[in-house]
């Protein structure tokens, strides 16, 4: 075991600077015994590290190798199994449990002991050392072993101490002697232990013989304790003649440190004085300017501002604790708060005087604007107004109080004087509109025209056929449309209808322009009063809003600003986006109202104003939105979008009523029915006034709604028609309807255009076929009895041999329509297609076309039975198809 110690020694603890105490040779409890070294180990530098070292032999060779190292830090408790049996089981426990079976009893016991000692030494630590005899934990070894771990500075744990270079190269000295011929090694050892012994024996003897010299020492070390006594009573007559200077000295420090003191608060004194002097002491010129400064001049009003600065902040200083407690400090705040309260009634009794002042001046130049499309310039009072805005931030931030009454005398004063000038702009615009003076006196345009639709709507449709809505330009258009179909002798009448036609383009083109110019005088002016009061009461327009609705401005329309006061401080309802949104719907209460009264003015002018003004509201709304969604602007312009569009739905829906109404005369042809000219004409002038709008869906959805009510309603009176064959007021219509959306090109109505196309062909087809019949009624017959003989099997050559279809009956029945019966029935079939169709759409050729063609296919099918059935009999008709080419055009010419 010792030739191991000192192997593990040498090979793995000297070059980690370690020294090995103990080891004990073991292997785990359990299972396959595979042997181990457990090894107490200390470190040989300060300060000492307790280890325990688990060394494994190589499975490569016969060196060995670290393998785990616990601190003995870290040993919580030693379980030795049995305190009474020897028992070579052992447990010590770290972060776990490590069981362990030792070689022998004797290193087991020596391993523990060593670990307590080591313990009691270095780390005095409480491990618990469990099953373990008393006897292993004493204190101190049994006598004649080396002194204990914990009575000296070295380590005697164990007998075994690293040799130093002297005696490594003795020993070898030794060994070279004997040519290292060591057979035993513990004898080996045992022998030097023995020379060692007897070279303690000989330098004991040597120390004993220099005795004399011994006693020569100890005689000079009594010499030298009678000089150190000596010097310590000269030491002592030193220390008593200096503890007067002492107390001299600490006098004085006292006194010094008594000055210092006082230096240092004088110091600190000053600094709180020059503090409270350069930071609470206003300018005697600000103090004049506050109590007596010129508020009406420009270079006062500067002054009194930077005044009010200085004031402002000498009242918000932080004062250092105790400052608030000074009896001067107290006056000082006593006067500032004085000359602020001074400062401020005399500013807002001022203000108040430059409002009303201000607004008698704008007020003298309304009759200005009084026969004017224009609103009265507010920029010079914004701007002699925005010169205290700087005062007006300093009020808000000082006496809020006054701040807000200012802000309700404004919002009181103003939205008088605005409702003056706007009530006045638009009875301007309503008089421009109307074409009426301020005495009520009308032109008779308009009466003129309503007569005249009355007159000429009855003429046409009767008394039960009158449209509603005598003003609507679609009914007008309708009265034209019918008038050109009717005899000449009212032409007179019509060439007053296209006058007034003209005249209401004309109309809707004034009112757009006033309608225009409205709104285009309503939004600078909105904007820049919202400028200004954002401006001049210090309100952030681009605050983000709490997200005030609608509903919730007009709630607060007429209402005045509702604030809190908590200890003088005002606590705001709404953020200050809202207060500007307030403050504007105060001002400007009479804007909606008086544009929705000037809408509605519009729409009982013409119903088909509501087009202009939804496309120019929508123009100016989206504008609005662009600039600030949540302004008063925006809302206001928003609502009454809101009006406007319900006015255009609303003018739809009368057109669409006034289609389901209308009533066709029984004695007269329909021909190209009103509401169908109408709706071509609101097409024509929505596409002018919605292009480029960007309002175009509601229109899109105008238009779908329009034409199935169209369609529905031409179907329905060509249902009811007696005069008129149904076809023919299918054909015409949806030819007029397939036409208007041809020209305009809308292209949400792409789907309804094929649609009437495909009405007007199938129509077309069908009264071509229901009118020509069969103009060859007797031959006709004949080849319907012929193909019904080759329907039930016979061959079509055998057809000739049945007696009732023979040749003979054949060449019969063809000398019954020689070519004059023929034209003859040709020129009665014009002229009754002539009589169902109108001059307007012009279609008479086409039917006549068409009609042609049909006769050609009859005679050719003819033809080619004849060819097929009677072959080689040279049995012709007695007219060819040139010669029904000739009739036709003979017939078309000379009608």
């Amino acid at each position: 075991m010792t030739a191991i110690k000192h192997a593990l020694q040498r090979d793995i603890f000297t070059p980690n600077d370690e020294r090995l105490l103990s080891i004990v040779n073991v292997c785990k409890a359990g299972k396959k015994k595979r042997n181990c070294f457990l090894c107490a180990t200390v470190t040989t530098e300060r300060p000492v590290q307790v280890n325990v070292v688990k060394v494994k032999k190589s499975d490569k060779g016969d060196f060995y190798k670290r393998q785990t190292a616990w601190a003995l830090r870290d040993l919580a408790v030693v379980d030795a199994k049995d305190a009474v049996k020897e028992s070579p089981e052992f447990d010590l426990h770290f972060d776990k449990v490590y069981k362990w079976v030792a070689s022998s009893t004797v290193e087991k016991n020596t391993f523990i002991s060593c670990i307590w000692k080591l313990n009691q030494r270095y780390l005095r630590k409480k491990i618990d050392f469990i099953n373990v005899s008393s006897q292993l934990l004493e204190e101190s070894v049994p006598s004649g072993e080396n002194q204990s771990v914990a009575g000296g500075d070295e380590e005697a744990v164990d007998e075994y101490q690293e040799l130093n270079a002297r005696e490594e190269q003795d020993i070898e000295i030794m060994m070279e002697g004997c040519e290292y011929a060591i057979a035993n090694a513990e004898a080996f050892a045992e022998k030097l232990s023995r020379e060692l012994q007897v070279l303690d024996g000989a330098n004991i003897q040597s120390i004993m013989a220099s005795e004399k010299q011994v006693n020569i020492l100890m005689k000079l070390l009594d010499e030298a304790l009678k000089e150190v006594d000596q010097i310590e009573l000269k030491l002592s007559s030193y220390e008593e003649m200096l503890q007067s200077v002492k107390e001299q000295m600490d006098q004085i420090s006292e006194s010094n440190h008594l000055i210092h003191l006082s230096n240092t608060n004088n110091v600190k004194l000053l600094s709180e004085i020059e503090f409270l002097v350069n930071h609470m002491d206003l300018a005697k010129g600000h103090i004049k300017a506050l109590q007596e400064g010129d508020l009406t001049s420009s270079r006062g009003i500067e002054a009194c501002t930077n005044a009010a600065d200085a004031l402002l902040q000498c009242m918000n200083v932080a004062l250092r604790p105790g400052h608030d407690m000074l009896h001067a400090v107290k006056q000082q705040q006593q006067r500032f708060s004085d000359l602020r309260e001074q400062f401020a009634r005399r500013l807002a009794s001022h203000l108040n005087s430059v409002f009303v002042q201000q607004g008698h001046d704008q007020s003298s130049t309304l009759a200005q604007h009084s026969a004017e499309l224009t609103l009265p310039n507010h920029h010079p009072f914004h701007r002699d107004l925005l010169r205290y805005a700087k005062l007006m931030e300093w009020l808000k931030n000082t006496d809020y109080g006054k701040y807000e009454g200012l802000t309700k005398n404004y919002m009181d004063y103003l939205s008088r004087l605005y409702e003056r000038e706007i009530k006045d702009f638009f009875e301007v615009a309503k008089i421009k509109m109307t074409g009426t003076t301020r005495e009520g006196k009308k032109f008779a345009t308009l009466p003129r025209k309503e007569s005249a639709v009355k007159q000429e709507t009855e003429s046409l449709h009767g008394s039960s056929g009158k449209l509603t809505g005598s003003t609507s330009s679609l009914n007008k258009l309708s009265v034209q449309s019918s008038g050109n179909r009717r005899s000449q002798s009212s032409s007179l009448l019509d060439m007053g209808n296209m006058s007034a036609s003209d005249l209401d383009v004309a109309d809707r083109t004034k009112f757009d322009k006033i309608f225009e110019q409205v709104l285009s005088e309503l939004e600078p002016l909105c904007l820049a009063e919202q400028d200004f009061i954002s401006k001049f009461f210090k309100l952030q327009q681009h605050q983000s809003t709490s997200g005030t609705t609608t509903n919730e401005v007009e709630e607060m329309d007429g209402v005045a600003l509702s604030r809190s006061y908590t200890s003088g401080v005002p606590q705001t309802v709404s953020s200050e986006k809202d207060m500007v949104r307030q403050m504007m719907t105060k001002i400007f209460r009479c804007i909606e109202p008086e544009l929705n009264n000037l809408i509605a003015l519009g729409d009982k002018i013409d119903s088909f104003n509501s087009l202009y003004m939804l496309v120019k509201m929508s123009h100016h709304v989206w504008t609005a939105q662009n600039v600030d969604p949540a302004s008063f602007l925006s809302t206001t312009l928003g609502n009454v979008l809101v009006t406007v569009k319900r006015n255009f739905d609303k003018c739809i829906s009368n057109q669409m009523k006034q289609m389901d109404e209308v009533k066709i005369s029984k004695k007269s042809k329909v021909g190209i029915l009103p509401f169908v000219a109408e709706f071509e004409e609101f097409a024509a002038l929505a596409e002018s006034i919605f292009k480029n709008a960007e309002r175009r869906g509601d229109l899109d959805k105008a238009y779908i709604k329009l034409i199935r009510a169209v369609f529905d309603s031409v179907e329905k009176v060509a249902n009811e028609s007696q005069k008129t064959p149904r076809d023919v007021v299918m054909m015409e219509n949806f030819h007029h309807i397939f036409a208007t959306l041809s020209r305009l090109k809308i292209s949400c109505l792409e789907a309804e255009k094929k649609e009437a196309k495909q009405k007007y062909t199938d129509h077309l087809q069908s009264y071509v076929i229901y009118s020509l019949g069969q103009p060859l009624e007797k031959l006709n017959h004949f080849f319907e009895g012929v193909e019904a003989r080759v329907a039930q099997g016979i061959r079509e050559e055998e057809v000739s041999y049945q007696l009732a279809f023979n040749k003979q009956e054949l060449r019969k029945v063809i000398k019954e329509y020689p070519g004059k019966e023929v034209k003859k029935g040709l020129d009665n079939l014009y002229k009754k297609v002539d009589k169902h169709l109108c001059e307007e759409e012009n279609l008479l050729q086409v039917v006549w076309h068409s009609m042609q063609d049909e006769f050609i296919r009859q005679y050719k099918h003819f033809e080619g039975l004849i060819a097929r059935c009677y072959p080689g009999s040279g049995i012709t008709m007695e007219f060819t198809i040139q010669d029904i080419l000739d009739y036709c055009s003979s017939i078309a010419q000379s009608h």
